[in-house]
């Protein structure tokens, strides 16, 4: 199943894609009736998370592009909310930021609540997959820490949906700039799978329905400038794809 939220006079609503129609959808009583064509939809991102985990240096092709030590564990960092923006919509480069990367991803978004979970029961606690570009100011990464680097505005493209019932195990996870491939790789790369990640998340972190935990970024990241087009795109999930604009 596919589940969006979409916006409808100023206000969200849920629903999901059947082909190509939109039905509202209720957690509760499933789908209900047909809203239209999904062309004639505007996408929200497909959940609003209050909290968002990233794990940094998770695929093996990462590792060995940037020379980096194996890792005995997941490295994690957080993202703020207000840098959750949906498909189609501009991702904003501030002014001062001379380097501006993406950093295509697969997303897991949670749908109970998850505290001490251990590998076995990780998957319980998961709604499904959506796409994730996880945008960087590189430049900013010299602060130290990387609040304001990974937190601005338009950070955090999600989409274009949360696709249900899925096997995450081995998709090819890519990221083009306008029509140039920049990253391939596949999720049998990572050196963490979502099972190991979500029991060392939940050892810390209290996640809740509509939480968003990002996996890590294959090898590739680089630039992105005003004018270009970046899609990120994950077999048997979808494709989100974002322009580059000014702030």
């Amino acid at each position: 199943m596919r589940l969006i939220r979409f916006g409808v006079e100023g206000t969200a609503r849920t629903g999901c894609v059947e082909g190509d129609l939109v039905r509202a959808y209720d957690p509760v009583t499933g789908p209900g009736e047909v809203v239209g064509p999904l062309s004639g939809v505007r996408l929200l991102a497909p959940c609003d998370p209050r909290t968002i985990v990233c794990v940094g240096s998770n695929y093996a092709c990462q590792l060995k592009e940037k020379g980096r030590p194996w890792p005995e564990r997941p490295a994690l960092f957080l993202k703020a909310p207000n840098a959750v923006t949906g498909p189609g919509q501009p991702i904003l480069r501030p002014p001062e930021v001379e380097r501006l990367e993406y950093e295509g991803e697969l997303a897991v978004v949670i749908g109970k609540t998850a505290r001490n979970l251990t590998a076995e029961d990780a998957f319980e606690h998961v709604l499904g997959y959506t796409c994730a570009n996880d945008v960087t100011a590189h430049d900013w990464r010299a602060d130290g820490q990387w609040a304001r680097a990974k937190s601005a505005d338009t950070f955090l493209p999600l989409g274009p949906w949360i696709t249900t019932g899925i096997e995450n195990g081995d998709l090819e996870v890519t990221t083009r700039i306008n029509d140039r491939t920049v990253q391939r790789s596949t999720t049998g790369e990572m050196i963490f799978g979502v099972p190991a990640i979500l029991a060392w998340v939940t050892r810390w972190f209290t996640l809740r329905p509509g939480d968003v935990v990002l996996t890590g970024s294959p090898a590739g990241v680089g630039p992105m400038k005003p004018g270009d087009e970046v899609t990120v795109a994950i077999e048997g999930v979808g494709e989100l794809t974002n322009p580059v604009r000014r702030a």
